[in-house]
This record gives C-alpha cells, structure tokens and sequence, in this order.
C-alpha cells in the first residue's frame, strides 16, 4: 500500500505542474516553435495524471471491487481520451495552417 502512496505523490508531483502549465499557455523551449498544441498536449497530460488517482484512490479506500472494477475501466477511457487528443492535436493544426 505505501507503493501506492509514494506512486500517487510522485505521479502528481511531476506532471500535475506540468499539465496546467501548458494547459496556460506556458510553453517549454522545445515547443515553442508550434505554440498553437499546447493547450491541447495540456490537456492530454492532465488526462495521463488523472489516471493515477482513478486507479489507486478506490484501491487505498478499501473499496468493493466492482467499484475498483469501474474506476479502472474509466481510467482506461480517459487514457485513450488522452491519447486520442495527442494524435488529433498535430493533424488539426496543420490543416489550420493550409
């Protein structure tokens, strides 16, 4: 139990900062040449972090495992959102640059 603890702090503490940081609009060197995918790759890291919690939080409550069953099953759903938003993102914007 205390892995999960130390997973969820670390999991939180890296890219929970990160994540509202590029949902605002602050953009890392690196991207800075293609500023318009940042809130969207804001939001897909956001996703990746929410992950966490939905996984170990009913884990740690003692929860039934059809709750845990169901918590996972959507933490598999916002993963694939947030994958889906990292494949969308690039392909949106260069037809907005045609």
């Amino acid at each position: 139990m205390i892995w999960q603890w130390l997973g969820l702090a670390l999991f939180s503490v890296t890219l929970l900062p990160a994540g509202v940081a590029l949902l605002a609009g602050r953009v890392p060197r690196r991207l800075r040449r293609r500023p318009e995918l940042t809130r969207p790759r804001g939001v897909a890291l956001l996703a990746f972090c929410a992950v966490a919690p939905l996984n170990a939080v009913p884990r740690l409550a003692g929860a039934s495992a059809s709750v845990t069953l169901a918590a996972t099953a959507l933490a598999g759903a916002v993963a694939v959102g947030g994958c889906v938003a990292l494949m969308v993102t690039p392909r949106r914007a260069r037809t907005a640059a045609r």
